[in-house]
Protein backbone atom coordinates (compact mmCIF):
# COMPACT_ATOMS: atom_id res chain seq x y z
CA UNK A 1 0.00 0.00 0.00
CA UNK A 2 1.23 3.43 -0.60
CA UNK A 3 2.34 5.50 2.29
CA UNK A 4 -0.22 7.64 3.45
CA UNK A 5 0.89 11.60 3.68
CA UNK A 6 -0.08 14.32 5.40
CA UNK A 7 0.32 17.91 5.07
CA UNK A 8 -0.61 19.93 8.09
CA UNK A 9 -0.51 23.55 8.79
CA UNK A 10 -2.30 24.02 5.22
CA UNK A 11 -3.52 27.92 5.61
CA UNK A 12 -3.13 29.37 2.33
CA UNK A 13 -4.82 28.50 -0.96
CA UNK A 14 -1.46 28.26 -2.49
CA UNK A 15 -0.53 25.61 0.41
CA UNK A 16 -3.94 23.82 -0.10
CA UNK A 17 -3.60 23.39 -3.76
CA UNK A 18 0.08 22.22 -3.77
CA UNK A 19 -1.11 19.46 -1.04
CA UNK A 20 -3.53 18.20 -3.55
CA UNK A 21 -1.66 18.53 -6.41
CA UNK A 22 1.38 16.48 -5.13
CA UNK A 23 -1.19 13.82 -3.94
CA UNK A 24 -1.40 14.26 -0.54
CA UNK A 25 -4.28 12.19 1.21
CA UNK A 26 -4.87 14.89 4.03
CA UNK A 27 -4.68 18.28 4.55
CA UNK A 28 -4.19 19.64 8.20
CA UNK A 29 -5.97 23.07 9.47
CA UNK A 30 -4.76 24.09 12.88
CA UNK A 31 -6.83 25.35 15.46
CA UNK A 32 -4.40 26.91 18.16
CA UNK A 33 -3.66 30.20 19.31
CA UNK A 34 -0.15 29.83 19.44
CA UNK A 35 0.88 28.35 16.49
CA UNK A 36 2.52 30.21 12.71
CA UNK A 37 0.05 28.18 10.64
CA UNK A 38 -3.12 28.74 12.82
CA UNK A 39 -6.34 29.57 11.18
CA UNK A 40 -9.50 31.47 12.15
CA UNK A 41 -12.77 30.11 11.51
CA UNK A 42 -13.52 32.05 7.99
CA UNK A 43 -9.89 30.72 6.36
CA UNK A 44 -10.60 27.70 7.87
CA UNK A 45 -14.09 27.43 6.12
CA UNK A 46 -13.09 28.65 2.90
CA UNK A 47 -9.72 25.90 2.72
CA UNK A 48 -12.30 23.56 3.95
CA UNK A 49 -14.31 24.03 0.82
CA UNK A 50 -11.40 24.37 -1.57
CA UNK A 51 -9.78 21.15 -0.13
CA UNK A 52 -13.33 18.76 0.26
CA UNK A 53 -13.07 15.75 -1.95
CA UNK A 54 -9.94 16.34 -3.10
CA UNK A 55 -7.49 15.62 0.59
CA UNK A 56 -9.13 14.26 3.65
CA UNK A 57 -9.61 17.08 5.99
CA UNK A 58 -8.38 17.34 9.61
CA UNK A 59 -8.97 19.71 12.26
CA UNK A 60 -6.09 19.83 14.97
CA UNK A 61 -6.82 20.97 17.91
CA UNK A 62 -5.38 20.62 21.43
CA UNK A 63 -7.24 20.05 24.55
CA UNK A 64 -10.51 21.56 22.99
CA UNK A 65 -13.91 21.81 24.90
CA UNK A 66 -17.19 21.09 23.76
CA UNK A 67 -17.87 24.24 22.32
CA UNK A 68 -14.63 24.56 20.41
CA UNK A 69 -15.30 21.29 18.88
CA UNK A 70 -18.97 21.58 18.07
CA UNK A 71 -17.91 24.65 16.70
CA UNK A 72 -15.08 23.64 14.35
CA UNK A 73 -17.76 20.68 13.43
CA UNK A 74 -20.08 22.97 12.43
CA UNK A 75 -17.85 25.50 10.17
CA UNK A 76 -15.32 23.60 9.07
CA UNK A 77 -17.23 20.09 8.70
CA UNK A 78 -13.77 17.75 8.26
CA UNK A 79 -13.67 14.43 8.19
CA UNK A 80 -11.38 13.76 11.38
CA UNK A 81 -10.31 15.78 14.55
CA UNK A 82 -6.91 15.18 15.39
CA UNK A 83 -6.22 15.67 18.96
CA UNK A 84 -2.73 16.97 19.89
CA UNK A 85 -2.03 17.68 23.35
CA UNK A 86 -2.61 15.82 26.89
CA UNK A 87 -6.28 14.29 26.25
CA UNK A 88 -6.70 11.37 28.63
CA UNK A 89 -8.31 7.90 27.09
CA UNK A 90 -11.86 8.51 28.29
CA UNK A 91 -11.53 12.30 26.66
CA UNK A 92 -10.94 10.66 22.40
CA UNK A 93 -13.69 8.65 23.23
CA UNK A 94 -15.62 11.17 24.40
CA UNK A 95 -14.30 13.43 21.46
CA UNK A 96 -15.42 10.37 18.65
CA UNK A 97 -18.77 10.39 20.57
CA UNK A 98 -19.62 14.53 20.34
CA UNK A 99 -18.39 14.77 16.93
CA UNK A 100 -19.43 11.67 15.42
CA UNK A 101 -15.98 11.81 13.52
CA UNK A 102 -12.94 9.51 13.61
CA UNK A 103 -10.38 10.80 15.92
CA UNK A 104 -6.50 10.76 15.30
CA UNK A 105 -4.70 10.58 18.74
CA UNK A 106 -0.91 12.43 19.01
CA UNK A 107 1.47 11.06 21.15
CA UNK A 108 4.07 12.81 21.91
CA UNK A 109 7.23 10.95 22.29
CA UNK A 110 11.02 11.10 23.40
CA UNK A 111 11.89 7.98 24.97
CA UNK A 112 10.71 3.91 25.08
CA UNK A 113 8.45 4.58 28.24
CA UNK A 114 6.23 7.41 26.16
CA UNK A 115 4.77 4.51 24.30
CA UNK A 116 3.36 2.57 27.08
CA UNK A 117 -0.44 3.90 27.00
CA UNK A 118 -0.67 3.32 23.60
CA UNK A 119 -2.99 -0.10 23.66
CA UNK A 120 -5.21 1.80 25.61
CA UNK A 121 -5.18 5.02 22.63
CA UNK A 122 -5.59 2.34 19.95
CA UNK A 123 -8.91 1.23 21.80
CA UNK A 124 -10.77 4.67 21.43
CA UNK A 125 -8.93 6.41 18.67
CA UNK A 126 -9.06 5.54 15.04
CA UNK A 127 -5.70 6.40 14.20
CA UNK A 128 -2.42 7.42 16.24
CA UNK A 129 0.22 9.78 15.02
CA UNK A 130 3.85 9.57 16.96
CA UNK A 131 5.50 12.86 16.96
CA UNK A 132 8.56 14.62 19.02
CA UNK A 133 8.21 15.67 22.76
CA UNK A 134 7.84 19.21 22.50
CA UNK A 135 10.70 21.09 24.77
CA UNK A 136 9.35 22.24 28.08
CA UNK A 137 10.08 25.88 27.74
CA UNK A 138 6.84 25.25 24.54
CA UNK A 139 3.79 26.97 23.74
CA UNK A 140 2.54 24.23 21.45
CA UNK A 141 3.00 20.37 21.62
CA UNK A 142 3.86 19.71 18.09
CA UNK A 143 5.17 21.61 14.68
CA UNK A 144 8.61 22.25 15.67
CA UNK A 145 10.51 20.88 13.17
CA UNK A 146 12.59 18.04 16.00
CA UNK A 147 12.36 14.40 15.16
CA UNK A 148 12.87 11.71 17.93
CA UNK A 149 14.66 8.24 17.61
CA UNK A 150 12.38 6.22 14.86
CA UNK A 151 13.73 3.06 16.14
CA UNK A 152 11.32 3.35 18.95
CA UNK A 153 8.71 2.04 16.69
CA UNK A 154 10.39 -0.21 14.78
CA UNK A 155 8.68 -3.36 15.27
CA UNK A 156 5.68 -2.37 17.30
CA UNK A 157 2.80 -3.91 17.11
CA UNK A 158 -0.01 -1.84 16.47
CA UNK A 159 -3.40 -2.65 15.46
CA UNK A 160 -4.92 1.19 14.02
CA UNK A 161 -3.21 2.85 11.14
CA UNK A 162 -0.45 5.32 12.47
CA UNK A 163 1.45 8.39 11.25
CA UNK A 164 5.50 9.51 11.39
CA UNK A 165 5.74 12.89 12.17
CA UNK A 166 7.94 15.40 13.41
CA UNK A 167 11.41 16.44 12.01
CA UNK A 168 10.62 15.24 8.77
CA UNK A 169 11.96 16.42 5.10
CA UNK A 170 11.96 15.29 1.70
CA UNK A 171 15.76 14.84 2.64
CA UNK A 172 15.16 12.54 5.78
CA UNK A 173 11.23 10.67 5.03
CA UNK A 174 12.69 8.07 2.95
CA UNK A 175 14.85 6.47 5.98
CA UNK A 176 12.61 7.74 8.71
CA UNK A 177 9.99 5.07 6.91
CA UNK A 178 12.52 2.47 6.80
CA UNK A 179 13.76 2.69 10.07
CA UNK A 180 10.22 2.63 11.76
CA UNK A 181 8.00 0.78 9.55
CA UNK A 182 5.85 3.69 9.54
CA UNK A 183 2.89 3.43 6.74
CA UNK A 184 1.52 7.14 7.03
CA UNK A 185 3.46 10.55 7.68
CA UNK A 186 2.54 13.79 8.47
CA UNK A 187 4.80 16.87 7.67
CA UNK A 188 4.20 20.34 8.47
CA UNK A 189 7.26 23.05 9.33
CA UNK A 190 9.38 20.56 7.01
CA UNK A 191 7.93 22.02 3.96
CA UNK A 192 8.19 25.60 4.87
CA UNK A 193 10.75 28.39 4.12
CA UNK A 194 9.75 30.11 7.30
CA UNK A 195 7.25 29.45 10.06
CA UNK A 196 3.71 29.29 8.46
CA UNK A 197 5.32 29.99 4.85
CA UNK A 198 4.71 26.62 3.16
CA UNK A 199 6.71 25.69 -0.02
CA UNK A 200 4.70 23.71 -3.01
CA UNK A 201 7.84 22.97 -4.61
CA UNK A 202 8.94 21.41 -0.98
CA UNK A 203 5.46 19.31 -0.76
CA UNK A 204 6.06 18.26 -3.64
CA UNK A 205 9.46 17.13 -3.38
CA UNK A 206 8.39 15.46 0.55
CA UNK A 207 5.33 13.57 -1.17
CA UNK A 208 7.42 11.97 -3.76
CA UNK A 209 10.13 10.81 -1.37
CA UNK A 210 7.88 9.54 0.65
CA UNK A 211 5.84 7.26 -1.68
CA UNK A 212 9.35 6.16 -3.50
CA UNK A 213 10.67 5.19 0.29
CA UNK A 214 9.70 1.81 -0.17
CA UNK A 215 10.85 1.34 -3.06
CA UNK A 216 14.34 2.64 -2.04
CA UNK A 217 14.42 0.49 0.76
CA UNK A 218 13.72 -2.64 -1.45
CA UNK A 219 16.27 -1.87 -3.94
CA UNK A 220 18.99 -0.76 -1.67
Amino acid sequence: MPTQVKICGINSVESADAAVRAGANFAGLVFHPHSPRGVNPEQARMLAERLRGRARIVALMVEPDDAALKSVVANVRPDFIQLHGRESVPRVSEVRSLTGLPVIKAIAVAEASDLDGVAAYESVADMLMFDAKAPESATREGGHGAAFDWRLLKGCDLKRPWLLAGGLTAENVARAIQISGAPGVDVSSGVETAPGVKSPEMIRDFVDAARNARFAGNQA
